[in-house]
């Protein structure tokens, strides 16, 4: 099993804010207004939080969100969004997202073929979750879809990124 003691600084960088941008590139396809954007960052959220109660989760995502859990953790993941997204629009975000995310498949390929598999399905499950968390295309909570035509686009890109 790996951990973060496997990966360079720049490297646990990325898989430490792989589960944000697994929400992140799904929320940005299709914004929903500050409800929903509120919606989807407590789905995001409350992914970290059933990974760390949860025993059977694997140790290298319990070490991803251990981290989190530490200002220093919180403090690279800020500064790294920050880099990444400055300038960005939604379109970006999500693009932006995507590469990153292949990154870290790849890397997870490369260094903990053992954690791979568990790793990606769990950022596959973030962006499901983001995706389902709050209604597209409504008012005020009426009318709408679940997931958005955009959103199930950007489902299927995460899913092939992370294949």
């Amino acid at each position: 099993m790996a951990t973060k003691q496997n990966f360079t600084s720049e490297e646990w960088t990325k898989i430490l804010q792989s589960p944000m941008l697994a929400g992140m590139a799904v929320s940005a396809a299709e914004p929903s207004g500050l409800w929903g954007a509120l919606k989807e960052a407590i789905a995001s959220g409350s992914a970290l939080a059933a990974a760390k109660s949860d025993a059977s989760t694997n140790a290298l995502i319990k070490a991803v969100v251990a981290d989190f859990e530490t200002s220093e953790g919180r403090s690279s993941i800020q500064d790294a969004l920050r880099k990444s997204f400055a300038d960005a629009n939604p379109a970006d975000v999500v693009q932006r997202s995507l590469s990153t995310l292949g990154d870290v498949s790849r890397l997870l390929d490369a260094k903990s073929p053992q954690d791979a598999a568990a790793f990606k399905a769990w950022l596959r499950g973030i962006s499901q979750r983001v995706a389902e968390a709050s209604k597209e295309g409504g008012f005020l909570g009426f009318g709408g879809v679940q997931v958005s035509d955009a959103e199930k686009a950007t489902l299927a890109d995460i899913n092939k990124t992370l294949a």
